[in-house]
């Protein structure tokens, strides 16, 4: 009897044992210290400055030297990589240029001025492989944007491509904000319709496939394409609500092969109700249009810069005047008179009734002043039904307005819409 009691007590010393070990394994564990995980961007902004940090990213460039090895990373967060120091002992053969790694290291500030900070690496793991013989971009080589575009799946690593999607993307943020900020709901309005909003007859028509599929049915009982606009729609929700905007997917069967003729884009569309001169809608435009690029301008400094430098060289005087000067006005009528002043003869016809060109619209921006420019009331047959009718004569027009720009032209448009009735219908007629 005592020997089982002595038997029992060392067995369950020998298990407290094992459970303090254990314990004391995991607490060690948990004490340790971890790595905060940053992207390329917040290194570079200096955070956790002299900490160990985790980064993610592509190899940019490899230096191998006696004693060191340089890297320099790229997330996609920034235009700038970051550069990574490393003992020799952490070259890997896979290290290559294109390769996709982790970094584990501590943030350091760097005794260069063209760089605030690097990370010194202390781990280094080779996430993806990329074989640099096969891989089209070379370390070394200026690639044109000809050659990129043939690349499609790989065009994003190129800083021209990167650039451009993040300031896409911060416009898009800063245009979400705008109407957010300005009262406005968002609609999310239908990608398949029914309806030909422009009246254009440029449609994508949208067909199931497949064995159950019958040719001569209609899936939805009606032809249905993909949606050139979703004003339409808005125009609908705009009976209940005041102020309404949508922002997505636009689809245009124009075969034009050009920048200004895309198949696919997409477009920010508003309504507002209770509008009674064109003033509220030039307010809008002329208020986003200032409120986007002044966000654009703030947040994506270094890649807004990569393309003044490359891209459009000059531009940027340009941009800053826009942003200085009130917008002029000048109706359609007023436009056609100073085309038919300008000395030299367009390519396209100038008279009253004729639908401005970018040649026209570029040279009534430059006209007056190089800054974006609204032109109003334009020749009824020119519009959509629904833009309402000034019902003034000899010379026809409606309420409408197109904003152009520099470099550009167009760049959005809009009109009072028609609340008679009567009126509205014989348009529709017609």
């Amino acid at each position: 009897m005592f020997q089982a009691a002595v038997q029992r007590f060392s067995v369950s010393a020998a298990a407290e044992s094992v459970c303090r070990t254990i314990f004391l394994v995991g607490f060690r564990r948990y004490c340790k210290k971890t790595s905060t995980k940053l992207r390329v961007s917040e290194a570079l902004s200096g955070a956790e400055l002299g900490s160990d940090v985790k980064v993610q990213g592509w190899v940019r460039s490899v230096r191998p030297q006696k004693d060191n090895i340089f890297l320099h990373v790229n997330d996609g967060s920034s235009l700038q990589s970051l550069q990574i120091v490393a003992g020799a002992k952490l070259h890997d053969p896979l290290l290559t240029f294109g390769s996709a790694v982790e970094v584990t290291g501590v943030l350091k500030k760097s005794p260069h001025q063209k760089q605030p900070v690097e990370l010194e690496a202390e781990q280094i793991r080779v996430v993806g492989e990329c074989n640099p013989i096969d891989f089209p971009f070379k370390i070394k080589e200026r690639h044109s944007l000809e050659y990129i575009r043939k690349l499609p799946h790989l065009r994003c690593r190129t800083n021209a491509f990167s650039s451009l999607l993040r300031i896409r993307s911060e416009a898009t943020a800063a245009i979400h904000s705008y109407f957010k900020d300005n009262g406005f709901v968002q609609i999310h309005t239908p990608i398949i319709t029914s309806n030909d909003c422009e009246g254009a007859g440029e449609l994508f028509r949208v067909e199931p496939s497949g064995p159950d599929y019958v040719d001569d049915e209609d899936f939805f009982s009606v032809p249905a394409f993909l949606t050139v606009s979703g004003q339409l729609h808005l125009e609908v929700i705009s009976g209940a609500f005041s102020k309404v905007y949508t922002f997505g997917p636009s689809f245009r069967a124009e075969n034009s092969q050009s920048r200004r003729h895309l198949a696919e884009f997409f477009m920010v569309e508003a309504e507002i109700s209770f509008t009674e001169s064109l003033e509220d809608l030039t307010r809008v435009m002329e208020d986003m249009f200032r409120s986007a690029t002044e966000h654009v301008l703030a947040h994506c400094v270094e890649d807004v810069d990569l393309f003044h430098r490359h891209v459009t060289p000059g531009h940027r005087d340009t941009v800053e005047a826009m942003l200085n000067k009130s917008f002029p006005v000048i109706t359609y009528t007023e436009a056609i008179e100073i085309l038919h002043r300008h000395s030299e003869k367009f390519t396209f016809p100038t008279d009253w009734g004729c639908d401005l060109k970018t040649e026209h619209e570029k040279y009534l921006v430059k006209h007056c002043g190089n800054v974006p420019v609204f032109v109003t009331d334009y020749p009824y047959d020119l519009k959509p039904f629904y833009a309402r009718d000034n019902q003034d004569h000899p010379k026809h027009t409606a309420a409408a307005v197109d904003l152009l720009v520099p470099g550009v032209g167009e760049l959005c448009g809009g009109s009072l819409r028609e609340e008679r009735l009567n009126l509205l219908m014989a348009r529709l007629k017609q």
